[in-house]
């Protein structure tokens, strides 16, 4: 589309216009998600059967599939302030480099103490927490972004914050770890032995490297067994995606300033907290017959459950203790390779973005690591920001559609989800510039293990 106006290297919003609701994608799908379902009776779990779980007014969001748009408190909106809105951002540099005549933008999510998107729900929910009166909030981390942006909040707002941390992330990235103890959170290599469910997993998998499956289940016996605590999630959930959704309202209305229509949105994804937020107004646009948008989703090939999972209701956790979520899923016992070192290690996917993949609205793409790294060297050489891994899955995809461009002659423009900043991920960019990086694509014999403990029930065959 051609602009009339030049294009800034960073489009900003002003701090008025930072959104005061969320948008609430549920509400505009013809298909909504699969209610989360009691494991033992199979029948939808009720407010009041969440609620021992998750804060009561996150559980209304949860279970709300026609609000569409939820008013965002105030004293959400003036942390929000801290570090909204963030730019938009148009990679010049990058087009230059790959010689495309597509126009590239990012929105960059990295621009605050937390280094992440992760942010904007942890303030969220932890609020939620501090107005219920509880002492604190139980969760898991993976590679670290969700436990910072959550101790970070839970500081902010006086609240108590425990979390469990994939070992093997645990130790690759003390420094993470540390980020959190100095927001006062206590954290612990998981699976441990300070849990029945840890003790399980490791008396059955002994040296086992861990997974976000085997956090939530230690998260969430802890907030069901302790007084004045409850278990938040940072991605995957209804909730999480809504409040995320913050990313998405401000990219649609930067790109809008100049008259900008993108014609394919990329994000990557693991449980499908940065893509679900980036995508939802877009999303909600092509739902609604108002435009049309390719969007894609950028998996890593250790852990692919969108590109080769199952359509199914599974376990969230590693100890069957949550309650049974529709999504494309591995299998809740899928534990991705040890020498997976690009983030997005979730068994499934979020609910809302397993339905809109399988009813064909969006597409779903798998990468090697080493070709995530790649493109994360070249983006930090040209943009100069040093690029979550995670984010370099949306950056790898995006550089792929640009050389395409090139290929085609054809001026797309692209969008991509800059999730966060990699400062704490240097031992897999050593790993990689060592030529110490490989990739593992599981077999569809290692990933049968994983589909084996898929609940087995009438309406549920794999």
């Amino acid at each position: 589309m051609s602009q009339n106006k030049e294009i800034p290297y960073k489009i900003y919003l002003e701090e008025n216009e930072i959104p005061k609701q969320w948008y609430n994608v549920r509400a505009d799908m013809k298909n909504k998600p699969a209610p989360l379902i009691n494991p033992g009776t199979h029948q939808p779990m009720s407010a009041q059967d969440l609620s021992a779980v998750f804060c009561s007014d996150l559980v209304a969001q949860e279970l709300d599939n026609d609000t569409a748009y939820i008013d965002i408190p105030q004293e959400i909106q003036d942390f929000y302030k801290m570090y909204r809105p963030s730019p938009l951002v148009r990679a010049y540099c990058l087009e230059k480099k790959l010689q495309t005549p597509a126009k590239i933008y990012y929105k960059f999510e990295g621009n605050n103490t937390s280094g992440s998107h992760k942010l904007n729900s942890a303030i969220a929910q932890a609020y939620y927490a501090k107005k219920q009166g509880l002492k604190g909030v139980t969760t898991e981390t993976g590679a670290g972004q969700w436990g910072t942006a959550l101790s970070m909040a839970c500081a902010y707002l006086g609240l108590d914050c425990k979390v469990y941390m994939v070992k093997c992330s645990y130790e690759q990235k003390p420094f993470r770890r540390e980020v959190m103890r100095t927001y006062g959170a206590q954290v612990t290599p998981s699976p441990s032995d300070t849990t029945q469910i840890g003790r399980k997993i490791l008396a059955e998998n002994p040296g086992t490297t861990g997974s976000l499956g085997c956090a939530i289940s230690e998260a969430v016996e802890v907030a069901v067994n302790t007084e004045g605590y409850r278990y938040v999630l940072g991605s995957v959930l209804n909730q999480v995606l809504l409040h995320q959704s913050v990313i998405g309202l401000e990219t649609k209305a930067a790109l809008e300033k100049y008259g900008i229509v993108p014609d394919m949105i990329i994000g990557c994804a693991g449980g499908g907290s940065n893509l679900g937020g980036l995508v939802s107004p877009f999303m909600g646009e092509k739902l609604r017959g108002e435009r049309d948008y390719r969007i894609i989703a950028v998996e890593p090939a250790s852990c692919p459950s969108l590109t080769r999972g199952k359509f199914v209701y599974d376990f969230c956790d590693t100890g069957m203790v949550t309650p049974l979520a529709k999504m494309y899923t591995l299998g809740s016992g899928f534990i991705p390779s040890p020498n997976h070192a690009g983030g997005l290690r979730y068994h499934g996917m979020s609910p809302i973005l397993s339905q809109l993949y399988h009813d064909g609205l969006i597409e779903a793409v798998s990468v090697e690591q080493t070709s995530v790294f790649e493109a994360a060297e070249m983006f930090a050489r040209v943009e100069g920001i040093l690029p979550a891994p995670e984010s370099s899955h949306a950056i790898r995809v995006a550089i792929d559609e640009a050389l395409k461009c090139k290929e085609t002659g054809e001026e797309k423009t692209i969008v991509f989800g800059l999730t966060g900043t990699g400062y704490f991920d240097l031992v897999a960019y050593e790993k990689y510039n060592n030529g110490e990086m490989d990739d593992h694509i599981p077999t569809d014999e290692e990933l049968a293990v994983g589909f084996a403990g898929i609940p087995k029930f009438e309406g549920n065959e794999i």
